[in-house]
C-alpha cells in the first residue's frame, strides 16, 4: 500500500491518460475549451435558476416571454410596485350593525327563553 500519495479516481486517471497522448500545441487549447464549457454550463444553470424564481414569483411558465410594461404614471416600479401582493384598497365605510356584540351576546349558545304558560 502506498502511503505517500492519495489514490486518484478512475475518471481522473483516464483524463490524464488521454491528455498525455495529445501534443503540447493541442493540449493547452483543449484544456481551455474544457474550462470554457464548464464555466458556460455553470452560467446557464444560474440563469435557469433565476428564470425559475421569476416565473414562480409572477406565476408564469418558465420560458414564457416576460411582458414589457408600458410606462404609466400610476404604476410603480421596483420596490414600490407590489402587484398582486399589494394591500386591498379600502372600501366605503359600512353603517354600524345594531346586533348585540361582545361578552353579553351568546348567539346560538344563549339559554332558551321560557314562555309564559310554562311552569317550572
Amino acid at each position: 500500500m502506498e502511503t505517500g500519495q492519495p489514490q486518484a479516481s478512475i475518471a481522473k486517471n483516464i483524463f490524464e491518460g488521454v491528455i498525455q497522448f495529445l501534443p503540447d500545441w493541442l493540449e493547452i487549447p483543449l484544456l481551455c475549451l474544457l474550462a470554457l464549457i464548464i464555466v458556460l454550463g455553470w452560467v446557464q444553470s444560474i440563469r435557469g435558476k433565476i428564470a425559475r424564481r421569476r416565473a414562480a414569483r409572477t406565476a408564469q411558465p418558465v420560458g414564457a416571454p416576460q411582458p414589457v410594461a408600458a410606462s404609466q404614471g400610476d404604476q410603480g416600479r421596483g420596490a414600490d410596485y407590489l402587484g398582486p401582493y399589494a394591500p386591498a384598497q379600502p372600501q366605503a365605510p359600512q353603517p354600524p350593525r345594531q346586533e348585540p356584540q361582545g361578552a353579553d351576546f351568546l348567539g346560538a349558545y344563549a339559554p332558551q327563553q321560557r314562555r309564559d304558560g310554562d311552569s317550572g
